[in-house]
């Protein structure tokens, strides 16, 4: 009788809560992970090198870009969350996460995610051009893929996390009819490698060797292969931005300093400087290490203040 007790004791407390009416909501926007929205301000990086950013139009076009963007983004999360539910349940960590825990039910998430999914793309074939509703259209099906299956495929998933940041700093070139140079686009995908590899890198270091601690992707990865990968990436977007900075494109310079040139300092300042996090393996989510070292954001700082002179030719 005492055993069967325990067993109905334990069932009770595994079992996720009802959600509550007033929590819904709440847990939808926590399975939305408004923290990773950061990420999304990416939509202004081509604008913001083409000098093309404090235009009204452009400003209206980038702000709807990043809503769009945030949109596709939740959708992803939640229908990643409703289908991992039963395995997030049996993680320390991920069991609080409002899908495994009750607070929004399965089929809420799908259906909410679902509804973001297509409602984005067609808002942007609207509002932004076919162009920009096919990149998100593109972006969620990648995602959506991934969460499937390719999360499970050695070096592709590394791909493609590494597009969808891509995608988000290509998305507002496309929105707003500017070129795209192979430069930044080589600098921007191998940033994203060098920034996805050291972080795939700090958490292989930290699970040391506990399988099923983290992703479980991780055990197929050696500590040396990641590390192998960030640093490539590394060098190659380092290469990328100062071929990039030192590029004139025949347009005469009237500037009191080479800002352009210059800020080739401040960036390899700033890779060198993440690169420490990364050799840590400290290296988590990109806007936290960031955000969180006063140095490195003191150089960031610096560095957009030196491309911003060499933008406004000053």
């Amino acid at each position: 009788m005492t055993e069967t007790a325990v067993l109905r004791q334990r069932t009770h407390q595994e079992r996720p809560a009802p959600p509550r009416v007033g929590g819904l909501l709440a847990g939808l926007l926590r399975t939305a992970r408004p923290k990773q929205w950061v990420k999304n301000v990416l939509v202004v990086a081509a604008p913001a090198a083409a000098g093309e950013l404090f235009s009204r139009h452009a400003l209206i076009q980038l702000a709807l870009l990043f809503c769009l963007f945030t949109a596709c983004a939740a959708a992803v999360y939640l229908v990643n969350d409703a289908r991992d539910a039963d395995a997030d349940r049996a993680h320390p960590v991920k069991r609080h996460r409002p899908v495994a825990a009750g607070q929004v039910p399965v089929p809420v998430a799908y259906a909410v995610g679902g509804c973001l999914g297509l409602l984005a793309p067609a808002a942007a074939a609207w509002l932004c051009g076919p162009a920009v509703a096919a990149l998100l259209t593109a972006y969620l099906a990648m995602q959506l893929a991934y969460c499937i299956s390719l999360k499970h495929v050695l070096v592709v998933d590394l791909a493609v996390v590494t597009t969808g940041f891509l995608m988000r700093a290509m998305i507002g070139g496309l929105a707003l009819g500017i070129p795209l140079s192979r430069w930044f686009l080589i600098t921007t995908g191998f940033g994203a490698l060098f920034m996805v590899s050291a972080k795939r890198y700090s958490e292989a270091v930290q699970m040391a060797g506990e399988a099923g601690a983290t992703r479980a992707l991780l055990t197929e990865y050696t500590t040396g292969y990641l590390r192998f990968v960030w640093q490539l990436a590394a060098g190659v977007a380092v290469l990328g931005y100062c071929l990039w900075a030192m590029e004139e494109g025949g347009v005469p310079h009237t500037s009191v300093l080479p800002w352009r040139q210059l800020s080739m300092v401040a960036f390899i300042l700033a890779v060198l400087r993440y690169a420490v996090f990364a050799d840590r393996g400290t290296a988590g989510e990109p806007e936290d290490v960031v955000l969180g070292d006063r140095a490195l954001a003191l150089i960031g700082v610096a560095w957009v203040a030196m491309y911003g002179l060499a933008v406004a030719n000053w």
